[in-house]
């Protein structure tokens, strides 16, 4: 059992002690997650990890945290605050340097990696797929929220949603093939 779930089982059990443990953990939680996707990328990239950890920390409330009620919470949150993040840097760039034209692009959705390190085309691309996916089937678009944009490995993302790992490996097949061929229409 992890920090943090132990944390939350006792704050659900009344300990009010405990939630001054929170904090911390959480914060803690958010830079293991940037700090190991971010290794690879190249130095000098438009949004650094930090960055990105500590804008995420803030759109979650910063010291005043929601009640999270279990880790799978906390990681769904903080996979689309990632997200949203990630999506408006890339608008924002996009917008002051490309005027705005819309470009088709490939994505290789069969490597998918944390999103920071996309091309803004690529991510932008993928944004509005997504969107498209969560319209369409919203547990396979956390899906893929939580490994893409907070970087699960299969198991954990399957453990956050309360799903069978076997299921998580249908499920995540289906996404990359539906965001593939949404993204090829555009």
């Amino acid at each position: 059992m992890s920090d943090l779930t132990s944390v939350l089982q006792q704050i659900e059990q009344g300990d009010l002690q405990a939630t001054s443990k929170l904090m911390p953990i959480l914060y803690e939680e958010l830079r293991q997650l940037a700090r190991h996707k971010m290794a690879g990328e190249k130095p000098g990239h438009t949004l650094q990890a930090t960055a990105l950890v500590h804008e995420a920390w803030l759109r979650l409330g910063g010291d005043e945290q929601t009640a999270w009620r279990n880790r799978a919470h906390f990681f769904a949150a903080a996979a689309e605050a990632m997200r949203r993040i990630l999506i408006d840097n890339a608008r924002r760039k996009k917008a002051r340097r490309h005027g705005g034209q819309a470009e088709r692009v490939e994505l290789d959705l069969e490597h998918l990696e944390l999103a920071v390190g996309m091309e803004d085309e690529q991510l932008l691309a993928l944004h509005e797929s997504l969107e498209k996916l969560a319209a369409h089937d919203a547990l396979k678009a956390q899906l893929v929220k939580l490994r893409f944009f907070a970087g699960l490995t299969l198991s954990e993302a399957a453990k956050a949603l309360d799903i069978s790992e076997p299921t998580a490996k249908r499920y995540w097949a289906y996404a990359r093939a539906w965001l593939y061929r949404e993204i090829m229409k555009q």
